[in-house]
């Protein structure tokens, strides 16, 4: 409740032009808060986002900074003076900083760094310098590492000159002259631990890591397999280079989660959230599957023509027809969702489809004959005994193949290097819909002795 009062002044101190009380709302609200705040104002953000941001000390500003859109962030850091923009790249996280460096243009980075200290500068370059999407792009270089041979005396008041500077001080790394992990200690066993007991002796050093050019999407994973405060990354030489936090890793997971339902609806990735992105950009995401999909169409209404003598003997036919292909249609959905799913946690393998495959058939098969049951009623009222027998069988057939192509392409995609989520609900309704009608009327055409 006082977080929707701080909100609530806030916009209320912004109606009335009262700069002290805006600054006092500001000082109130948590970083994340604020750029919620920003981001639903909608029209003018990065005037908004300066104005109120400018009442806030550096170090809290950088912390806000890191929590607003990277449209946003990009506009605002353009109008930054080289200086201005040095000093809050200093105060921002190693990661965030990173991010936030690549944005702007190639002259706005050198005027930066000119700015900076060279040890600062030197890591900010290369945390740029890692592709997206991979570990190192992800990881921040503010951690707690210690030398080997340490007491824990020792590693307790080096533990304390750096962690001012770390971004999580939960994990102690143990590394030897070469920087190469050797081992870790939790926070709580190093202070539990004797004052003379070694550091070697209490480190662990099975650990979990990843190398810098992982996918962040397996780092995502492995840091919730193994439930981990700090995921560490190691370059080709097997030298700690970062880690990755979990709240990052967390991030990945719900990106990587959007990024997979829109292209489970056909939905090209959008640059920037659905209420920061323009009309253009919209259209442009959503344009290109509608229009492959009205020809994917197409093998539908070239199913309806070729058996159009069927569906002129027997026009109670027609009826029945969106019955059937919206069925096909929702059963392949529903598996592809389920395979998609499986694929992208890692609970189905591609050397489990035959297995998948077998246990599909049978379920697919029960659901039809459940449909077909329910509908054969409905068949015998609108025609008789006879479209009864073509409805009830017609729909056991399409439920069953639209759900084994359903579960089908995923694995077909992933086999051949595409995204399993392409497999999307409007592809194969497509697909189904198409197999569906050709099922149907072929069924028909055989069981009401009509001419082929």
């Amino acid at each position: 409740m006082a977080q929707l009062l701080t909100t609530e002044g806030l916009a209320e101190a912004l109606e009335r032009q009262d700069e002290a009380l805006i600054a006092e709302q500001v000082s109130g609200l948590q970083a994340a808060d604020l750029a919620d705040f920003i981001r639903q104002e909608g029209q003018n953000e990065a005037e908004l986002a300066t104005r109120l941001l400018s009442h806030l000390p550096l170090s809290e500003r950088a912390r806000a900074f890191g929590y607003l859109d990277t449209g946003l962030q990009a506009r605002l850091a353009h109008d930054l003076s080289p200086t201005a923009l040095a000093r809050l790249l200093s105060k921002m996280e190693a990661d965030e900083r990173a991010d936030l460096f690549k944005l702007v243009e190639e002259d706005v980075q050198e005027a930066a760094l000119r700015q900076m200290a060279s040890e600062e500068r030197e890591d900010l370059r290369r945390l740029a310098s890692y592709q997206e999407g991979t570990a190192g792009a992800l990881m921040t270089s503010d951690y707690v590492a210690i030398a080997q041979g340490l007491t824990v005396k020792q590693a307790l008041q080096a533990v304390r000159s750096t962690a001012p500077d770390a971004e999580t001080i939960y994990q102690v790394y143990i590394i030897d002259d070469e920087r190469r992990l050797l081992g870790t200690v939790s926070l709580r066993e190093l202070i539990l631990a004797l004052p003379e007991q070694s550091m070697d002796d209490l480190m662990r050093s099975e650990l979990v890591t990843v190398s810098v050019d992982e996918d962040q999407e397996q780092v995502a994973r492995q840091v919730s397999r193994y439930d981990l405060l700090a995921l560490p990354v190691l370059d080709t030489d097997q030298r700690l280079v970062g880690i990755v936090t979990h709240d990052d890793a967390m991030d990945v997971a719900a990106e990587e989660a959007t990024e997979d339902m829109h292209k489970a609806a056909t939905i090209g990735k959008l640059s920037q959230g659905f209420g920061s992105s323009g009309l253009l950009e919209l259209y442009r995401k959503r344009i290109v599957w509608l229009v492959l999909l009205v020809f994917a169409n197409i093998f539908s209404g070239l199913g309806i023509a070729y058996f159009e003598d069927t569906i002129a003997a027997y026009i109670v036919l027609v009826f029945f027809l969106p019955l059937l292909v919206d069925s096909s249609g929702n059963a392949g959905s529903q598996a592809a969702t389920l395979m998609v799913r499986g694929l992208a946690t890692g609970d189905v393998r591609l050397a489990d489809w035959g297995r998948h495959f077998g246990r599909e058939l049978l379920v697919a098969g029960s659901l039809g004959l459940t449909m077909a049951l329910a509908v054969s009623v409905l068949g015998v009222i609108r025609g008789g005994p006879d479209i009864a027998l073509v409805v009830a069988s017609s729909m056991i057939v399409v439920v069953v193949m639209g759900s084994l192509i359903g579960m089908s392409l995923p694995f077909l995609l992933n086999r051949l290097g595409w995204d399993p989520a392409t497999a999307s609900a409007p592809l194969v309704t497509s697909i189904a819909d198409a197999v569906g009608v050709l099922i149907y009327f072929t069924i028909a055409t055989m069981v009401l002795g009509l001419p082929a």
